[in-house]
């Protein structure tokens, strides 16, 4: 680490502690909670994307390109599917009905139970993603600046958390949006110094990569143990996607928040253009390493000395690394010995930016859904009548939030590999989450009981099989609890048509 990339890392902590402070000098509740329904559809496409582009995919997408697959680039299919639905479907009916939250159409649609239980699943799904978003690029951070993976953590928290706290969603926002940029930049950096430093030419990485191997792409074999098998990543991302990005308050929140439907759903556009650019950046970032490390192994003996593996013949150092699961290492490896004094900072900017778009927008949707779908709802004589002392108790709400997500944090990593950990904390809530909105979405008949009963059923039964089939690939828990929760809401969809059947979609869709 150069002085400069100290700079550039201080620089960047201070900037957004000084775009908090700024966008905080007059905060309501509405602000704080929607900035005033003002926002235009680059703030909320590129907050968007940002936010739900965790620091998890960060580190993944190039891990696993370099461990000799491109299976998980299929997710680009599945976005791209999921986006019309979410922009034609969830926000015209969030956005017409004028919902606080998305939880808010569930009581509208049905009872004020199945808000409750949504909102609550939502909570659990956000802590736990927050959590292992934050484990995984506090990781690389940690490694490569040479600091302890807690401090990493602490650090980066306190921050988020602090210009949460006194911004609200409009600094959360436009952090975001200028995350994405750091981001853009960083994989463009990234790529221009691997292939310098290789003097392999485009055409030699692709031809290095693809050389001999078949299934590099797509793998269309049945089998709930494949590893980023096609028939899973198709099924199972495209539910998570479409939960992720229509369901989950962090992105309805920014939906809400948009001037206008219109604005909206253009922002919803705009954050598949957005993946469009950074995920085949970070898998190309992964197949520059394969065929950089491949060309120069000797780099990887510390990576293979750290974990005390014995190494024979230097020439088998990046085969060894991808056989003994440290794919992970090698895109911090390569930035500590190519990236010169300022890069090294960027890129930990990058990450950090990573680490503190997925903790401000968790603690900060979290908290509305708890002020929204729980006190103001449950407990209204809770609230203030003065708009500044409930401002001031929001963000105490918010610091209490930030806490939990960073000390779980600290604990995540015990739970395995990083995929997995995304992946197995949020698809038990995440899937039954998404079938109660397509229910009421899609279903007349559906009845509050059946709803409630299929949605916790869902979840129990997954997190059980979670830990019964460990050995299944953790994707495919994504279908397995959107189904059971799904098909309980329809066995149970019996009886008249009550006058809530006039807020599915297609009832709303004709007033």
């Amino acid at each position: 680490m150069h002085a400069l990339d100290y700079v550039v890392i201080i620089g960047y902590l201070v900037f957004t502690l000084g775009l908090g402070f700024w966008f905080g000098r007059s905060q309501s509740r509405k602000e704080f909670f929607t900035a005033s329904g003002a926002m235009g559809w680059l703030a909320v496409g590129l907050s968007v994307m940002a936010t739900l582009f965790s620091s998890n995919s960060f580190v993944f997408y190039p891990s696993a390109a370099f461990g000799g697959t491109l299976l998980i680039g299929l997710s680009l299919v599945t976005f791209t599917l999921m986006t019309p639905v979410v922009a034609y479907v969830f926000i015209p009916v969030f956005r017409r009905l004028e919902c606080e939250t998305a939880y808010h159409y569930l009581e509208k649609r049905f009872h004020v139970s199945i808000r409750c239980l949504a909102s609550g699943l939502f909570i659990l799904l956000r802590i736990a993603w927050m959590a292992s978003a934050t484990y995984a690029a506090s990781l690389v951070v940690s490694t490569v600046a040479g600091v302890e993976q807690i401090h990493v953590i602490i650090v980066l928290g306190l921050v988020a958390i602090v210009y949460t706290i006194i911004g609200g969603l409009r600094a959360v926002m436009w952090t975001d949006v200028i995350q994405f940029f750091i981001f853009a930049l960083t994989i463009g950096i990234t790529l221009f110094l691997i292939v310098s430093k290789s003097g392999m030419s485009a055409g030699e990485f692709t031809d290095h990569y693809f050389s001999g191997r078949d299934g590099i792409m797509v793998n269309f074999e049945l089998s709930m143990t494949l590893s980023m098998g096609s028939w899973a990543i198709l099924i199972g991302v495209f539910l998570e996607a479409l939960s992720a990005f229509g369901a989950d308050q962090v992105a309805v929140q920014r939906y809400i928040a948009a001037d206008s439907e219109r604005t909206a759903q253009r922002g919803a556009w705009l954050n598949l253009a957005g993946m469009w650019i950074v995920v085949p950046g970070l898998l190309l970032i992964g197949i520059g390493l394969y065929g950089y490390f491949d060309k120069h192994p000797s780099e990887l003996l510390p990576v293979l000395h750290e974990q005390k593996i014995e190494v024979a013949d230097p020439a088998n150092a990046a085969d060894l690394v991808r056989e003994n699961n440290l794919s992970d290492k090698a895109m911090p490896q390569f930035v500590r010995l190519h990236f010169p004094p300022g890069m090294i900072g960027l890129f930990l900017a990058a990450l950090m930016a990573a680490i503190m778009s997925s903790i401000d927008s968790g603690i900060h949707s979290v908290t509305t859904a708890l002020i929204t779908d729980f006190r103001d709802r449950l407990f209204p004589h809770w609230k203030p009548d003065d708009d500044k002392r409930d401002v001031i108790l929001i963000r105490v709400l918010v610091f209490v939030i930030g806490a939990i997500a960073v000390g779980l944090a600290c604990l995540v990593g015990d739970l395995g590999d990083v995929f997995a950990i995304g992946k197995k904390l949020t698809a038990g809530f995440g899937g039954p989450l998404l079938a109660v909105f397509i229910l009421a979405f899609f279903v007349r008949r559906a009845r509050p009981a059946g709803v409630f009963v299929g949605a916790l059923l869902g979840a129990g039964i997954t997190i059980w099989l979670m830990y019964a089939r460990s050995e299944w690939f953790s994707v495919w828990f994504w279908p397995i609890g959107f189904g059971i929760a799904l098909l309980i809401g329809l066995l149970t969809a019996r009886g008249a048509v009550d006058e809530r059947a006039e807020l599915t979609y297609r009832a709303l869709m004709k007033r």
